[in-house]
């Protein structure tokens, strides 16, 4: 598969128009399509932030075909153990205990805000997105990722199928699994496994959660209920050495 549209340029953001040029894309995203919040959201200047901004490096994708202020159509931020040195801890900290992560020794990396412009959905945006993670990941030697994606809305009960499925079928091995934290934690397990109805639930996965799926990855103990974003999270987890080659090809740049 070829992703190496010459209109697209992918790159880290290098100085604060760009990270607000992806602030203004999450908050068209996570703000006005999904109706998140949160302290440092702008809704006058329609930036979404927040303090972890400043510790993570932010991944762009432009389209340098439109207008200047425009270009920025796809986002990833992500955040290796210096950076959370820095903030105090990693952001997925305020939703799951990463206790085992923390204490396996490997090399980590977090993965958040990843979000495309509307226009560029089901394209090969998400590809280039992967194929600049893949060079990062490789650069710095990361050997676990790790980070929350979500499940629109707060109610359980339409995602029992898909958290359930996640819980039975992904559950993370118990040495690198985070738990999700008291105050907001929501059993996975409503639907016994031998209940699944498999295919509805996967219909029902968004397709991120899928993609880390394809890639082998695992999910934390527990959902959490993240009331500002207006989602339930799930915390997932992948070891760079399990992606199976094939999905290493597809998300290098130009791979095949």
């Amino acid at each position: 598969m070829d992703i190496d549209d010459d209109h697209f340029e992918l790159r880290l953001a290098a100085s604060d128009a760009d990270l607000r040029a992806a602030q203004r894309l999450r908050y068209e995203v996570f703000v006005a399509e999904l109706g998140g919040d949160g302290p440092m959201v702008d809704h006058a200047a329609r930036l979404e932030a927040d303090r972890f901004d400043p510790h993570f490096d932010h991944l762009l994708l432009l389209d340098r075909r439109r207008a200047e202020d425009e270009q920025v159509i796809g986002v990833y931020r992500v955040m290796r153990a210096e950076g959370a040195a820095a903030a105090g801890q990693f952001y997925s900290e305020g939703e799951y205990d990463l206790g085992p992560l923390r204490a396996s020794g490997r090399r980590l990396l977090e993965l958040g805000r990843s979000c495309v412009h509307r226009d560029y959905r089901g394209g090969t945006a998400m590809m280039h997105l992967w194929a600049g993670l893949a060079e990062y990941i490789a650069q710095h030697g990361i050997e676990v990722m790790f980070g929350v994606a979500s499940f629109h809305g707060l109610d359980p009960a339409p995602l029992a199928g898909p958290l359930s499925l996640l819980h039975h079928r992904h559950l993370a091995p118990e040495a690198i699994r985070p738990v999700a934290r008291s105050e907001g934690f929501l059993a996975m397990d409503a639907v016994a496994e031998a209940d699944l109805d498999r295919p509805a639930a996967i219909r029902s996965m968004p397709a991120l959660i899928k993609a880390y799926l394809r890639l082998g990855g695992f999910v934390g103990q527990g959902a959490y209920l993240d009331r500002e974003f207006n989602c339930i999270d799930v915390c997932l987890v992948m070891d760079v050495a399990l992606i199976p080659e094939k999905h290493r090809a597809i998300y290098r740049r130009g791979g095949a």
